[in-house]
């Protein structure tokens, strides 16, 4: 049997549907961060993106996110290597490190939900979204002690 793509081909030897599939579906990455301007570390929240689905964890309009949220960050196998926010559990980190994936990850376990049902994912843990938020200083009411 060989091996399966994400431990024998870099980030940039990937095609797109490899690249896509890399993604869990967790949500962590469609949360609100803060970081802390004299310290820069990054702070999460259990906000969602104004286009987050949190009944799915998915994007509710995935092809067209970055012209409909100016800060929407699209990962690229360059800016994976040095985002700081990337969650701990993220396939694009993971392999970007030399690192396997999760036995939980779809691309393992086969079932597209086995992220959610291992606990891994922002599914029931999203308290608010971007849309709500009226003032900046309400997003430090869904401050998270760690990652999600």
């Amino acid at each position: 049997m060989s091996e399966p793509f994400w431990k024998t081909k870099t980030l940039e030897e990937m095609d797109a549907a490899e690249w896509e599939s890399l993604c869990d579906g967790c949500g962590k990455c469609c949360l609100s961060k803060l970081e802390d301007e004299d310290t820069g570390e990054i702070y999460f929240t259990s906000v969602g993106c104004r286009l987050f689905n949190s009944k799915t964890c998915r994007c509710n309009d995935y092809a067209n996110r970055q012209s409909q949220v100016s800060d929407c960050v699209k990962l690229t196998p360059e800016n994976v290597r040095t985002i700081a926010w990337l969650p701990s559990t993220c396939a694009y980190r993971l392999v970007a490190e030399g690192r396997d994936l999760y036995p939980w990850h779809p691309l393992i376990s086969g079932d597209r939900n086995s992220v959610h049902k291992a606990g891994a994912s922002v599914r029931g843990r999203v308290t608010a979204s971007e849309a709500d938020m009226q003032d900046p200083e309400d997003y430090f009411e869904h401050m998270l002690d760690g990652e999600p």
